[in-house]
Formats: structure tokens, C-alpha cells, sequence
């Protein structure tokens, strides 16, 4: 028989245990091993050439960060059940399950609005069938409806396990050192008040400053870098463009699948669909990428080029929106310079908005000596929590390299 309790040496974090044969058995499922398949970061190692982790990667680290969150309650009064516990390990390992190729913005663009969190939830679904009902508790927890809210807010929160993961680890492959967390300090200091939500020790304060701050530049450094804006931006335009050129009848090379997406029309999601978006990777945008790159249309075949030569249009960032006079020009130069008179493809503006701390939406509690929970921005040792719950903008204009010269 199989010894399903393995141990994963991980760059991150060590060891990971595998402490139950249902989450060996998920893991080994095809939906799962997809995800090694799947970037974490999207294009990002155009700029950080380390960012080559995976989805597969961060989605067994966020599972152990579970494991040792749970432990640590145990120690600390908290009752929970091997089952809740399954439970809770098998939804985090499964929350990213639904996601597609590359960024969330590609998402949208093959199933129509359909959010990764929705396509995990119905790929969840046909797993609890094939596992007879094992993972109804998990798909309770992720949704939010299991009675133990503690249990949601650690899958899903402003302090989760899923984030204490990939900062961490996209950190450590970027290596941008000022997302490094202490995951160890932050899980040590969590407890769960009397109501049964998730709260941190008041004298872990500055260790969740400490993580807030470290996201926030996280953002603005890496995932809100202006060239990774960019090439994300670029994916979405590509496969936007390519499926307008079939909708006008081109034929455009790809894979059996992307085609499938490419010259499927807007309708809810049908089995096909859900078996063909499992069969879709990374691998399957880059080989079409490759192929577009000769495309006789001159905008999907100039977007290519870029991506996948890392030839990348110019950019410019402010605080503050471009005039329509400054982009007006740069689409005339741009029409000028190529003998084309559709310019106005290759200019965008890209907006990114960034809110570091949002005291609205299922804040950070801090439980006090005497029992009392307060919220982090309310506790008299904040030092930063009061100016991170502003919201910062910038603005990204692109335009071929070509006209800057």
C-alpha cells in the first residue's frame, strides 16, 4: 500500500509534512498537478528573471502555514477537530485551484467575468463528487458558511495564510527583500477571541505592521511595477485582439483548447468549458504568442513580438492622469512612425490603485490583556496603521518604444 504522509522539501519554508491521505490524494489529482503549469507571478521574470515559482508551490506553503496556524491554536485553548482541521487544510490547498494562465485578468477574458475564486469553488465541487463528499467541510469553510468563522478568515482575510505565503515566497524568487514577513512571529501571535473570529495577541502590533507595510511595498515594487503592469496588460490586449480577429473570421494558429476560448461566445459556463479550461496552461499562451508573432496583423504581431522577445513599448508613470493632448500626440507619432492609422491600440493608459489596510472589509482585531478586542488602527502602539488606510493611485502610459527616440 501507499504511503500517502509524505514530506515536500520546500525552498521557503523547509519541510512540509503532509499530515492526511486526502490531501496527498488532491494533490495528486489532475486540476492540482496543473498548477505546476501555472506561474505564480504571471510575467514578472520579465523583470525579476528568479519569479519562475508556481502556483503548485505556493498552494502547498499556504497548506503547511495552515497546519502551524492551527497547531498554534490548539496550544493556546482553541478546540479543533482532526476533520475541521482536514477541513481547513484541503480549502487552502484548493483556493487557487481555478485559476487560469498567467494573471486574473486573463480569467475574465476566456470564461466571461468568471473570477478564479468561482471556477475553484466548481472545480472543489467536482472533486468533492470523485472523493465521495470529502471535501464538503473544506468547500463550507472556503465559502464562508461553516459555523467557526476563525476558519474562513484564515483561508480568506486582510491577515491569511494565503498571503503570509506569497509574500513571502515571491519575496524570496523576486528577490525583493522588503517582503520578507516573519510567518513564524505573525502565526504565533494569532488567537481566536470569544466570538470565535480570528484576532492577534495586542503585543504582536508591529509584526502586523510589519506585514502590512511589507504588502504594500511588495505592490508598488513588484506586482504594480510599472513594466509588469505592463506585460500584464500587454496578455489581456493580446488575447483581446485575438479573439476579436476570429470573431472577423481570421484563422489564427493555437492549441486545440485556446482555440476552443478564442471562438467560444459569451453564455454560462457549460461542462466543456470547465473540462477544457482544466486542460489549459502557461504553455498554451506562450506557444500561441510564438506562433502570433507573424500574424498579418500588425497589432497582435507587434504585442507578440514584445512579449516574447521582451521587447517592451515605453513607459511613463505619474501620480496623476495624462493629459488627452499629451496621449493624443503620442497616437499621431505613433501612426506617423509605423504608416498605420489604428495607433491608438499600441497607446493605453493603465491605471493601478492601491488600499494597504481596509478598515472596512473584515478588519485586523487585536485582543487585549483584559479580554477586549480592538481594532488594529484603534490601538495606541499603531505607528503606521493610521496612514495605511489611504488609497494611492498611478497611472501608466504605454506606447511603442519606437516613437521615444
Amino acid at each position: 500500500m501507499q504511503n500517502k504522509l509524505k514530506i515536500i522539501n520546500d525552498p521557503v519554508h523547509g519541510f512540509i509534512r503532509i499530515p492526511h491521505e486526502i490531501l496527498f490524494d488532491v494533490i495528486e489529482h489532475p486540476y492540482f498537478q496543473r498548477l505546476r503549469r501555472i506561474g505564480q507571478t504571471g510575467l514578472l521574470n520579465l523583470i525579476f528573471p528568479g519569479a519562475t515559482h508556481t502556483r503548485f508551490h505556493h498552494a502547498l506553503g499556504a497548506m503547511h502555514l495552515m497546519f502551524t496556524a492551527l497547531e498554534t491554536l490548539r496550544q493556546k485553548g482553541v478546540k479543533i477537530t482532526e476533520e475541521e482541521e482536514k477541513g481547513a487544510m484541503l480549502a487552502i490547498l484548493m483556493h487557487d485551484i481555478g485559476h487560469g494562465p498567467f494573471s486574473h485578468a486573463l480569467e475574465n477574458m476566456l470564461m466571461d467575468d468568471w473570477h478564479h475564486e468561482k471556477l475553484s469553488l466548481l472545480l472543489m465541487n467536482k472533486l468533492n463528487e470523485e472523493f465521495d463528499g470529502q471535501l464538503s467541510l473544506a468547500i463550507e469553510m472556503f465559502q464562508g458558511k461553516y459555523h467557526r468563522k476563525f476558519f474562513n478568515q484564515l483561508i480568506s482575510s486582510q491577515l491569511d495564510v494565503d498571503r503570509l505565503d506569497y509574500l513571502n515566497r515571491d519575496s524570496f524568487f523576486t528577490g525583493v527583500s522588503e517582503g520578507n514577513i516573519n510567518t513564524q512571529r505573525i502565526i504565533s501571535m494569532m488567537n481566536v477571541c470569544s466570538e470565535g473570529e480570528l484576532v492577534i495577541d495586542a503585543k504582536g502590533v508591529y509584526s502586523i505592521e510589519n506585514f502590512l507595510t511589507a504588502r504594500m511595498f511588495m505592490y508598488w515594487q513588484v506586482y504594480y511595477h510599472k513594466t509588469s503592469a505592463l506585460a500584464e496588460f500587454l496578455l489581456v490586449k493580446i488575447l483581446e485582439r485575438a479573439k476579436y480577429l476570429v470573431s472577423k473570421g481570421m484563422d489564427l494558429p493555437s492549441g486545440e483548447n485556446l482555440n476552443y476560448f478564442l471562438h467560444r461566445s459569451k453564455s454560462s459556463a457549460t461542462d466543456e468549458d470547465i473540462y477544457r479550461f482544466t486542460q489549459l496552461d502557461d504553455n498554451d499562451i506562450i506557444h500561441a504568442m510564438k506562433s502570433w508573432q507573424d500574424s498579418e496583423d500588425f497589432i497582435l504581431s507587434y504585442w507578440c513580438k514584445c512579449v516574447i522577445q521582451r521587447n517592451l513599448p515605453k513607459t511613463v508613470i505619474s501620480t496623476h492622469p495624462f493629459t488627452p493632448e499629451f496621449i493624443e500626440g503620442k497616437i499621431k507619432n505613433t501612426n506617423e512612425f509605423f504608416g498605420i492609422d489604428n495607433g491608438k491600440e499600441l497607446v493605453h493608459e493603465i491605471k493601478r490603485k492601491l488600499l494597504p489596510y481596509d478598515t472596512e472589509k473584515q478588519p485586523i482585531y487585536l485582543l487585549m490583556k483584559d479580554g477586549r478586542k480592538i481594532r488594529l488602527e484603534e490601538s495606541q502602539d499603531q505607528l503606521l496603521s493610521g496612514l495605511m488606510v489611504h488609497k494611492t493611485a498611478r497611472y501608466i502610459l504605454t506606447f511603442p518604444r519606437d516613437i521615444s527616440r
